[in-house]
């Protein structure tokens, strides 16, 4: 599809500028040569700068989403360039500028499959493609879980880490950005390190693990928590005496970060208000955990794999309803949630979904938020957060 190209230089005005800290009204957003160049008044605007009203809209940091599976009936376990491509443009046309694809429990042929596309995706995308996101990476989600913890990762791939595998994976670590597992497993504590030496973040999710599981591998370098509550191990009594699980670690351990699903479905207001009070917006990311029944209307049967699902009540659902199946909310609906439903500050509510996430997998230097010098990936978003116009790069991506 051809895509408008605007001027090297232009400027973003008349619209209400989402800063980390703060929302800024009467002053425009200057970009150049694909670069935030300031948010500077209207009066000190360069001459030759091309004006765009974007009449009162929100203008925030393009959104980073580290945990995604797929939308609009394609998963990055496919393993094909319509997969990822399908995927990539319903989140560019969403303000969604960059994220991981995130595999699912699978046979290690078929994630080695997923990662070999990841990596020449990353190093010779198609041509014309500023209308999809931009694949920063990978996020390995498994095949290293605890079973009674699958939820709806397919049972039949669940592997232990001391199996041998693990090497076909790491041979991928130039890509990977996240690699997730439950760390009471056998081999674990040497995965842990292996990835902390490949400069990988580590982390926990799909576990039964108790704290005394989960501590040596902090100590070692375990970093990030994935989806609070959902496939995570929660206390336990034997006798008199209460056992933390993986949970209470994640909320109290000050050198982790976590992730909250932010659908309104996967967790209910008073839990992801205590997720944010416990890490605070600069340790606690926003992620659609997104599966290919993203965008599709309910009733709607899906695929991860060989397990079929569907869409009911607008979320992600196994067929005897005993699991979520993942969210079918892509990550700019999950903002509006967070401010309205959890009451958290509309900055921080960006921040969340933005340069928090940024920061968990090292590329806030140039993604995340609307600072001199970084990517100008750019959403302008509507009060209800639809987009109205999306820029990845300093070029149209949609709308306008």
């Amino acid at each position: 599809m051809g895509l408008p190209h605007w001027p090297a230089r232009f400027a973003l005005v008349n619209g209400r500028i989402v800063l980390p800290h703060a929302v800024v009204s009467g002053r425009a957003l200057l970009v150049e040569d694909g670069r935030i160049a300031g948010v500077l008044p209207l009066a000190e605007l360069p001459d030759t700068a091309a004006s765009v009203d974007v009449a009162g809209r929100l203008i925030t940091p393009g959104l980073v989403d580290i945990h995604i599976h797929g939308a609009q009936g394609h998963i990055f376990n496919e393993a094909t360039t319509e997969a990822f491509d399908s995927i990539l443009r319903a989140n560019a046309r969403r303000g969604v500028t960059s994220l991981l694809a995130t595999t699912v429990t699978d046979t290690i042929d078929n994630l080695v499959a997923v990662l070999d596309l990841a990596r020449e995706w990353i190093s010779d995308p198609p041509a014309e493609g500023e209308d999809r996101a931009q694949l920063l990476g990978a996020h390995v989600e498994g095949p290293y879980f605890a079973l009674a913890q699958a939820g709806a990762q397919d049972p039949a791939h669940i592997r232990n880490p001391d199996d041998g595998a693990p090497e076909r994976l790491l041979a991928y670590a130039d890509i990977i950005r996240i690699f997730t597992y439950a760390p009471e497993l056998p081999g674990a504590l040497d995965l842990t390190q292996r990835l902390v030496e490949r400069g990988i973040v580590a982390a926990a999710g799909h576990s039964s693990a108790r704290e005394e599981d989960v501590r040596p591998a902090i100590d070692a370098g375990l970093r990030h928590m994935i989806h609070l509550w959902s496939a995570q191990s929660t206390i336990t009594r034997e006798g008199p005496w209460r056992k933390p699980g993986l949970l209470e670690v994640s909320l109290t351990d000050e050198r982790l970060t976590g992730e909250i699903i932010a659908d309104g479905k996967h967790l209910p207001p008073t839990l992801m208000r205590m997720a944010y009070k416990c890490l605070g917006p600069d340790r606690l990311c926003a992620v659609s955990d997104a599966t290919s029944g993203a965008g599709l209307p309910d009733g709607a049967r899906f695929r991860m794999g060989e397990l079929e699902y569907d869409v009911c009540d607008g979320v992600g659902m196994v067929l005897d309803r005993t699991a979520f199946a993942g969210s079918t909310t892509l990550l700019n609906q999950m903002i509006a949630i967070l401010v309205r439903d959890v009451g958290i500050p509309l900055p921080e509510a960006v921040r969340m979904a933005s340069l928090t996430p940024a920061r968990v997998i090292g590329v806030a230097e140039r993604k995340g938020s609307l600072e001199a010098g970084k990517d100008a990936d750019i959403a302008i978003f509507d009060d209800d957060f639809n987009a109205w116009g999306v820029l990845i790069g300093g070029r149209v991506a949609s709308g306008f």
